[in-house]
């Protein structure tokens, strides 16, 4: 017995042609991801590719000395694993489960089936995947020329985007690791937002009070990314 699916949790599943959606069903699986999960790792063969409901996923480059540095954040808007679709079976980032919570799953070899045989799924994941290259370039931009407290901002408004609210759980710890700084660094940042008023932050416990005010302290970095999601993909959110 096939088990019915609500697919508008997530705006890539939401987008798919009826037809298309049909064949998908019955493969997906509803799981729930937890805080630091590692989905794959650097070097790592992808067995799923992951399409997050209201969790949110980080993909982190890593160097050998184990220094790392957040280079794209993926939520309800995407999926995890375009490398599987664009030839390769590996990818040199870590994905990591930044925000827990819901997410559907797919085999790997069920995608890659279909982005050969369904012109429909192959125009949409490569659009999503425009749109993630963007954030990822912009992201090496923002870190090399704009202040942490920018990064910071931008950082929090691209995983508000990701959620259906406005309250984050995240360890000062976890979030230098994303932004490849200092976890003094981070507490500072995160203290001057909140000595604004833009935030409320204590024990890893993010409530964002002022997003119209995180949007005028960030660059134009996050700008940049959204508009370039909302151009390549603006029917997702009507679906």
């Amino acid at each position: 017995m096939v088990i019915a699916i609500d697919k508008s949790g997530n705006h890539l599943l939401s987008a798919l042609p009826k037809s298309e959606w049909q064949r998908w069903q019955p493969h997906l699986e509803l799981i729930d991801l937890k805080l630091g999960q590692v989905l794959y790792e650097s070097g790592g063969k992808m067995q799923y590719v992951y399409f997050p409901v209201n969790a949110i996923v980080s993909l982190l480059f890593v160097l050998e000395n184990g220094a790392s540095a957040e280079i794209a954040v993926v939520g309800n808007e995407g999926l995890v694993g375009v490398s599987l679709f664009m030839g390769g079976e590996t990818t040199p980032s870590r994905a990591v489960v930044q925000s827990a919570g819901k997410s559907y799953r797919l085999s790997a070899h069920i995608l890659k089936d279909e982005f050969k045989q369904s012109l429909p799924v192959m125009h949409l994941l490569l659009r999503y995947t425009q749109a993630l290259i963007t954030q990822m370039t912009q992201t090496a931009v923002c870190n090399r020329h704009h202040s942490l407290d920018q990064q910071l901002c931008r950082w929090l408004l691209l995983s508000m985007d990701r959620l259906t609210g406005s309250h984050l759980v995240m360890t000062q710890e976890l979030i230098a690791n994303m932004l490849g700084v200092r976890r003094e660094g981070v507490t500072e940042a995160a203290g001057r937002l909140q000595k604004a008023g833009l935030i409320s932050y204590a024990r890893g416990n993010i409530e964002v009070l002022d997003r119209p005010g995180l949007e005028a302290r960030t660059c134009e970095c996050y700008a940049v990314v959204k508009t370039e999601y909302d151009r390549l993909l603006p029917d997702l959110i009507a679906h």
